[in-house]
């Protein structure tokens, strides 16, 4: 798949109108493909300087996606977490470019591996992830035990 030439993916605050636009639809979509928007699992105010909310759009402005970087545990873990990742349905090559973006900022932070989670019915999901070298990794936190959750990782 050809890279998107078009793209422009900025670190926002996560709080901002047009975060809150995209994280309104992801969380709308999450809701009908699973049953649960997610939003309980993200927290705006977790700013860190080891991480970063970041919004995709294209030359002409328009919002196509989004995704979060966190450290997984402490603040200075070695695994970053990726959280609140999407794409407006139909932007090809957004996921992806917002995943590498989000892998080389995880890098510049220092983190040795990227981990995330997310539901085993977001089926497109787990394909997107597994296609970029995600692989299953012990689950975390509120997901150790939780059968509908799938965590994923990949070393960088």
């Amino acid at each position: 798949m050809a890279a998107r030439h078009d793209l422009i993916i900025l670190a926002v605050d996560a709080a901002s109108v047009e975060a809150q636009l995209l994280l309104d639809a992801l969380s709308d979509a999450l809701l009908r493909i699973n049953g649960d928007s997610g939003r309980s699992s993200f927290d705006v105010e977790a700013a860190t300087p080891r991480g970063g909310f970041y919004l995709a759009r294209d030359a002409a402005g328009e919002l196509l996606g989004c995704a979060a970087l966190r450290p997984l545990g402490e603040a200075d873990s070695a695994v970053g977490e990726l959280k609140r990742m999407y794409a407006r349905p139909g932007s090809t090559g957004v996921g992806a470019a917002l995943l590498a973006h989000v892998e080389a900022q995880a890098r510049q932070h220092g983190y040795q591996a990227l981990h995330l989670s997310t539901r085993v019915a977001n089926t497109r999901a787990v394909a997107f992830y597994a296609k970029h070298g995600y692989a299953p990794v012990i689950a975390w936190g509120k997901y150790v035990g939780a059968a509908q959750s799938t965590c994923l990782g990949k070393t960088l």
